[in-house]
C-alpha cells in the first residue's frame, strides 16, 4: 500500500485550505437558508394550520388548491403586471441618466448625488412619503386640480372609481410601481455608469471620425458596447420587481380588491395573518420556481455575452 509523501499531504492541505475557510459561512448558509427551505418544501405537500401538532402529510391538496384560487391568480397576474410595468422603465431611464451624470461638467458629483438619494431613503420612509403625495388633497391632486386637470383628483391608491391605465393596469398598482421606480433609478443608474466609465474614449473619437456623434454615437456605441450591463439590470430588476413586498404592505396593504396584492405580500398575508403555514409554503414554492427560472435566464444571457466578448 502507497503512503502519502510529504509532498501529497501539501497538495491535500492546498487543496482544503479554501474550504475549510468557507465551512463558516456555509454552516451559516445551511442552518439559515438551506435547511429552512428544505423544510418549507417539505410543508408544502403537508397541513400544519394548528402548529401545536405536527404536520399531517396531504400530497398535492395545496396544490390542487391554488390551482382553484382565484385570488393567487389575480396575484400572479399582479406581479406579471408589475414585472412588465417596472423592468422596461428600470432598464433604459438609468442608462439615459448614467449618460447624462458622466459628463465631465463642474458640480456633477452633486447631481449623482441627488439622483442615488431614493436608493438610501427607507422604503418605509418612501412609502409614507408617497401616501401623502397620492392623499385625496395631496400634492399631486392639488395640482391637477390646480392646472383643471381631474378636478376631483385622481384616486391613486383607492380605485374608487376603478381606473385603469391602458386598460390593464389598476391605478393602486401603478401608483405602487411608481415608487419602485423611483427608488430603483439611482441604482441601475450606478451600475451602468461603471460601465460607461469602463468604455476608452478611443471609441468615441473613432466614432466621431466616422461621422456618429452627439445622440447618435450612444446608439451606435454605447448601447451594443453596454449590451452585458442592459441585460443585468434587465434580470436583478425582474427578480427584485417579482419579489416586491415593502411598497405593497406600507401603501396599499393589496386594496382596494386585491388590485394592488402581489404573490409575495399574498405569501405573508397567509403565513401571518390566516396562519394558513402549508398553503403559504406552497406559494412561496411557486414563487422561488419563478425567480429559479429567472436567475437561469441570467446565467444564459451572461454566458452568451461572454461566448460573444471572447470572439
Amino acid at each position: 500500500m502507497n503512503q502519502l509523501t510529504p509532498k501529497d499531504w501539501m497538495l491535500i492541505k492546498q487543496r482544503l485550505t479554501p474550504y475549510l475557510f468557507l465551512l463558516p459561512a456555509l454552516v451559516i448558509l445551511g442552518l439559515t437558508v438551506f435547511w429552512p427551505a428544505l423544510q418549507a418544501f417539505y410543508l408544502s405537500f403537508t397541513s400544519y394550520e394548528d402548529i401545536s401538532q405536527p404536520p399531517q402529510w396531504i400530497g398535492f391538496a395545496n396544490f390542487l388548491r391554488l390551482w382553484k384560487d382565484a385570488v393567487f391568480w389575480k396575484t400572479l397576474k399582479n406581479t406579471f403586471l408589475y414585472l412588465l410595468g417596472v423592468v422596461p422603465i428600470l432598464v433604459i431611464a438609468p442608462l439615459w441618466l448614467a449618460i447624462l451624470v458622466n459628463q465631465k461638467l463642474r458640480g456633477i458629483n452633486w447631481f449623482r448625488a441627488a439622483y442615488y438619494t431614493p436608493v438610501v431613503i427607507s422604503t418605509v420612509v418612501a412609502g409614507i412619503a408617497w401616501n401623502w403625495l397620492y392623499a385625496e388633497n395631496g400634492l399631486l391632486n392639488q395640482i391637477l386640480k390646480l392646472v383643471g386637470l381631474f378636478p376631483e383628483g385622481i384616486p391613486w391608491l383607492t380605485d374608487n372609481p376603478p381606473i385603469k391605465l391602458f386598460g390593464i393596469v389598476p391605478i393602486s398598482l401603478a401608483s405602487v410601481m411608481a415608487v419602485t421606480v423611483w427608488k430603483g433609478l439611482g441604482y441601475y443608474m450606478v451600475i451602468y455608469l461603471a460601465g460607461l466609465q469602463s468604455i476608452p474614449g478611443d471609441v468615441y473619437e473613432a466614432a466621431a471620425i466616422d461621422g456618429s456623434d452627439g445622440i447618435r454615437k450612444h446608439w451606435d456605441m454605447t448601447i451594443p458596447l453596454m449590451k452585458p450591463y442592459l441585460a443585468l439590470v434587465a434580470v436583478i430588476s425582474a427578480i427584485s420587481a417579482t419579489k416586491v413586498f415593502e411598497e405593497v404592505y406600507i401603501m396599499t396593504q393589496g386594496q382596494p380588491l386585491n388590485n394592488s396584492k402581489t404573490i409575495v405580500y399574498y405569501l405573508y398575508e397567509q403565513a401571518f395573518s390566516n396562519l394558513e403555514i402549508s398553503y403559504a409554503c406552497t406559494i412561496g414554492l411557486v414563487l422561488f420556481l419563478i425567480i429559479l427560472g429567472l436567475s437561469i435566464l441570467r446565467l444564459i444571457i451572461n454566458q452568451q455575452e461572454g461566448d460573444n466578448m471572447t470572439i
